[in-house]
């Protein structure tokens, strides 16, 4: 799958209903009222931008300005991130994100993520970098910290390297769940 299509599906679940008003509102010199009127989802609006070629992945800075004018700081940071680190492609030997393990653990950890994420080796940067983009969202903070990880580690990034972590936190219960 390609990246670009990943992050924009992300920001789009990202957005409320205002947000997706004030984006159609400030793309109208671009796109025509009929499409506007149309589009119902931040995915239907990005569709568009895409085919106009208004975005692309080597072409953020439209997108950027849309998201600074919405105030979504967070969603500018994860696009610079995603500019800075360059397209990844998803090879054969990267680790599933979907993965089981990934789900129940980003299910089963609670407040104490970061010392899970600090145990598998991930800098301090990395993991304020995750939070400053999703602030609000735990959730999201360990699933991206954890996706983080398995890109850092590549074919390194092991389930069992997961519950040797887990265990070394205190965190038997989960790490017999992950076993599972």
């Amino acid at each position: 799958m390609d990246p670009f299509l990943i992050l924009l599906h992300s920001f789009s679940s990202s957005l409320s209903d205002s947000e997706v008003s004030s984006l159609k509102f400030l793309c109208r010199e671009k796109i025509g009222k009929r499409k506007l009127e149309a589009v119902q989802s931040g995915v239907e609006l990005f569709i568009i931008l895409l085919e106009q070629q208004l975005i692309a992945s080597s072409k953020v800075s439209f997108l950027e300005k849309l998201l600074e004018n919405i105030r979504r700081e967070d969603l500018v940071l994860q696009l610079k991130q995603f500019v800075e680190e360059g397209e990844v492609t998803a090879d054969d030997d990267q680790p599933d994100v979907h993965e089981k393990p990934i789900e129940v653990i980003c299910e089963n950890v609670g407040r104490d993520w970061r010392m899970l994420i600090r145990k598998l080796g991930l800098s301090e940067v990395k993991i304020d970098r995750i939070v400053a983009a999703n602030p609000f969202n735990l959730h999201e903070q360990l699933f991206q910290s954890l996706r983080e990880w398995q890109k850092w580690k590549g074919k390194d990034a092991k389930v069992i390297n997961l519950i040797r972590a887990l265990r070394d936190c205190n965190m038997n219960l989960v790490a017999d769940q992950v076993e599972e």
